[in-house]
């Protein structure tokens, strides 16, 4: 039992001194405040537990491979850094895992829209950055292939091969970080997000961005009622509403859909954004919409067209367990402070690694 009750200022002590009922709001305070302590570290610690931590790129997924003007493959080529000057008018980078039946067509639907789109008579270069997350099959291969059987010989096709799988947000993020583009695409290897949306995605954009910083989500939103959505089965549109209505539970509200794999960004973005990403997982787009809102770059939602495509590499039940899991975490690590948003380097000057040598 407290007997000494100098600790508190005269006149709460003089009340609780002479009255049982002060007494025992003192001992009541105290407990509660003892079991919030107690409630806030484990939650801490819990979610200190679950959160990610994202893993650092090896010395040899550092570098790309490319077609040179000779046709053949290239030695590996150190990689460029996102934190160095646009190269680039646009940068499109492609995660892919196990990719090697899917990407050539999503590859020639993208190289034939750019090819039309930005002409070398535009002025406007352009990239194709594909990151292969680990592949167990010959995702790099087709890839290198299709650039050769192509005559794309002028390195505008890089391909970056990760030699352990990171996960989708971790290919997203190797690619982003290494992009040279002022704008920067990325996009679902499986093709089913229609490449030529990105003349509408860029347009938008463009109305939005502030201080060189926009992002323009591509968006399903507006298919929900749609034949390529209602003909999917029962348990994925069901698992897709209780994802949205949870998303809403937690905050996510100003993007209608926050998992669609066709999302545009200004260099300056990627820049403020990319670096301090934590997540590698499936719901990776997530803390991308997290870190803008704190940051306050604008974001616009544009509706794209999308369908349907076979051979999925998500495991529905089980993955979707973990996106609410991550959801979580992610959410409470950015309240608790688990998490940082890199205000601080946000404006920090690239140094090369050969300059830094010279110091």
């Amino acid at each position: 039992m407290i007997r000494d009750l100098s600790f508190l200022p005269p006149t709460i002590s003089n009340l609780v001194a002479e009255s049982s009922v002060g007494k025992l709001l003192l001992y009541t305070s105290l407990f509660s405040a003892v079991i919030s302590g107690l409630l806030l570290t484990i939650i801490y610690y819990s979610v200190l537990l679950v959160a990610h931590v994202p893993r650092q790129p090896l010395e040899s997924e550092e570098f790309y491979r490319t077609v040179t003007p000779d046709g053949a493959i290239s030695e590996p080529l150190p990689l460029s850094s996102l934190r160095e000057p646009a190269e680039t008018h646009l940068s499109v980078v492609i995660p892919a895992y196990n990719e090697s039946g899917r990407i050539e067509s999503m590859l020639s639907e993208t190289f034939s829209f750019l090819e039309t789109y930005l002409p070398e008579s535009s002025g406007k270069a352009w990239e194709v950055i594909v990151v292969d997350d680990g592949s167990a099959d010959d995702t790099s291969e087709v890839a290198l292939r299709f650039a050769q059987a192509r005559g794309e010989t002028s390195g505008r096709m890089r391909v970056c091969t990760l030699a352990k799988n990171r996960g989708k947000g971790g290919a997203v993020n190797h690619g982003m970080m290494h992009a040279r583009g002022r704008y920067i695409l990325f996009a679902d290897a499986d093709g089913a997000s229609q490449f030529s949306d990105l003349d509408n995605l860029l347009g938008q954009l463009q109305k939005v961005e502030r201080n060189g910083r926009g992002i323009a989500v591509g968006s399903r939103a507006h298919m929900l009622k749609t034949e390529a959505v209602v003909k999917r089965s029962y348990v994925r549109n069901f698992m897709m509403h209780g994802f949205h209505s949870f998303l809403y539970v937690f905050g996510i509200r100003s993007v209608r859909d926050t998992q669609c794999g066709f999302k545009l960004f200004t260099r300056k973005a990627a820049v403020q954004i990319f670096p301090n990403m934590h997540n590698e997982g499936w719901i990776f787009d997530v803390e991308i919409l997290i870190l803008a809102e704190r940051k306050r770059i604008p974001i616009v939602e544009v509706p794209i067209s999308w369908h349907e495509v076979p051979g999925s590499k998500m495991e529905l039940a089980k993955d979707s367990i973990q996106m609410a899991v991550d959801l979580v975490s992610i959410r409470m690590a950015y309240v608790l402070g688990i998490y940082h948003d890199g205000w601080h380097l946000d404006e920090v000057e690239y140094v090369s690694p050969a300059e830094k040598k010279k110091q």
